[in-house]
């Protein structure tokens, strides 16, 4: 009996580590996306879309967000070039549940829901996707902490976050992603995504983060190195506002055709 009970112990002692260090991982992941919450804000931000020679398109988007209840809603417009201008984008960023999000086309005259099948695809012809315009579910993966590195001379946990399911893997677009968390302030440096395959794909780097009045931080340069297609897309923050006075009814389906 006691070659049992020893036994027991040491079963226990040794799968302990693991436990803590997934719930660690998963605390970091909580944290990081805490200091980068917000209530409310607008903003002014330019899209460059590069391709592989360096030519280089540009758009202008204003973007309005606001948190009613336990739902962020967001609702961007593009501003220029002409043939881009009018489109708007609208999401119902939910916390346990996936988001909501509708387009609506000018050209067309049309808004229509992005399917989940469609969150994955190019965010307006850049190397952002449609999903990385909203806060990701952090219940949707499974987190383990691979240790530590360094980039952009900054001391990181690196942090690796697994899709639970094929649903979830289709919905976002990777199998897995390992985010370099800043261990003195817990905001994101980098982010890896793994395709299908598990081959790494595309590369964001986050920078120049600025603390707003109410202790959050925001990134105002952020990058998205495809390394399979070699393009790259970069947002530029110009103006950012904390806070928003919006009416919850400007977050409309029915407002995006009148912007």
């Amino acid at each position: 009996m006691k070659e049992i009970i020893v036994i027991a112990i040491l079963a226990a002692g040794l799968s302990l580590p693991v436990a803590v260090q997934a719930q660690d991982a998963r605390q970091i992941a909580d944290k990081s996306a805490q200091v980068i919450d917000f209530e409310g804000m607008e903003m002014v931000a330019t899209l460059k879309i590069i391709d592989p020679k360096g030519n280089e398109r540009t758009r202008q988007i204003a973007n309005a967000s606001k948190k009613y209840g336990q739902t962020t809603k967001t609702l961007m417009k593009f501003l220029s070039p002409s043939d881009v201008k009018g489109t708007a984008m609208l999401i119902f960023d939910y916390e346990d549940k996936s988001d909501d999000m509708w387009i609506y086309l000018p050209a067309l005259r049309k808004t229509r829901r992005i399917v989940s099948s469609e969150k994955s695809k190019s965010f307006m012809g850049s190397e952002f996707s449609n999903a990385d315009m909203s806060k990701p579910n952090l219940d949707q993966f499974d987190y383990r902490l691979l240790g530590s590195a360094t980039t952009q001379g900054k001391d990181c946990w690196k942090i690796e976050a697994t899709c639970k399911d094929e649903a979830i893997e289709d919905e976002y677009g990777f199998s897995r992603k390992i985010s370099f968390v800043e261990k003195s302030t817990y905001l994101t440096q980098r982010v890896e995504y793994y395709d299908l395959d598990d081959a790494l794909f595309k590369v964001m780097t986050l920078s120049k983060y600025q603390k707003q009045a109410n202790g959050k931080y925001f990134a105002f340069l952020m990058e998205m190195d495809n390394l399979q297609n070699d393009r790259k897309s970069v947002i530029s923050i110009d103006q950012f506002q904390l806070g928003s006075n919006i009416q919850e009814s400007y977050f409309s389906t029915a407002n995006l055709e009148k912007l």
